[in-house]
């Protein structure tokens, strides 16, 4: 399964365990609008970095949290291998 079909499944678990209703998952939607807190999202990164072993948030000195679902998506498939 790819990097970006792995983060949308965990999107959607997470809002159903948060019961958050997530509107459709579309690149250029804002992170702010997805419902997520700063709650979801923690667990999001948590859960992604135990899935693809990465969080390339803490990997870059100068790492800047992304705007859209597209930025989250191509920050976990942009990571250096």
């Amino acid at each position: 399964m790819s990097a970006r079909l792995r983060i949308i499944a965990a999107m959607k678990q997470i809002a159903e365990e948060q019961k958050v209703k997530l509107p459709p998952l579309a690149d250029d939607l804002t992170l702010n609008e997805t419902g997520f807190d700063s709650l979801a999202f923690a667990i999001l990164v948590a859960r992604l970095e135990d899935d693809l072993g990465v969080d390339p948030f803490t990997l870059a000195e100068d790492a800047v949290f992304p705007h859209t679902v597209g930025d989250f998506i191509r920050a976990y498939e942009n990571v250096p291998a």
